[in-house]
């Protein structure tokens, strides 16, 4: 393994679960929750459906930059549509690896790039606002359930 692949692979710490959502329907309002099982189509209750989009996750250290470029205080998560908020742990460096969540196993597949509703939801640069701060999808490798205060961590 060469040195900068060591470097990439390495995590300093696990990150938690701060914030659980779920969509029942595509414009449906999200319904925050303090634990959720994960299925192969996603969460439970969730409109999810299995594959590379079943989760869908966010930093929490993404929520005061995406506030920031909208002028605001603060933005409520239940907002950006993701199911998960994570705190503590870089998700951008996790894309390809299984990552344990709660007792799931998850596997990043892709970013979760904004959809239009952002402009709508958010305001005028809503949509600009979470470029590149939108969070990462994920496929369900193993279900299982997550709760509020639940570990994430890589899969070494």
């Amino acid at each position: 393994m060469s040195e900068l692949h060591d470097m990439i692979s390495r995590w300093a710490q696990p990150g938690t679960v701060t914030w659980i959502g779920v969509r029942p329907a595509r414009a449906a309002d999200i319904q925050v929750v303090d634990w959720a099982e994960i299925l192969d189509s996603g969460l439970s209750g969730d409109r999810g459906r299995a594959g590379k989009r079943a989760v869908t996750l966010v930093q929490a250290e993404h929520l005061p930059a995406i506030t920031s470029y909208l002028g605001r205080d603060q933005i409520d998560p239940g907002l950006l549509r993701r199911n998960i908020v994570v705190r503590g742990l870089n998700l951008a460096g996790l894309k390809g690896r299984e990552v344990q969540v709660g007792t799931a196993v998850l596997r990043f597949t892709t970013i979760c790039a904004p959809c239009s509703r952002m402009e709508r939801v958010l305001g005028h640069g809503g949509y600009a606002a979470m470029r590149a701060h939108g969070g990462w999808c994920a496929e369900v490798v193993k279900p299982g359930t997550v709760a509020l205060g639940n570990h994430v961590r890589p899969i070494d």
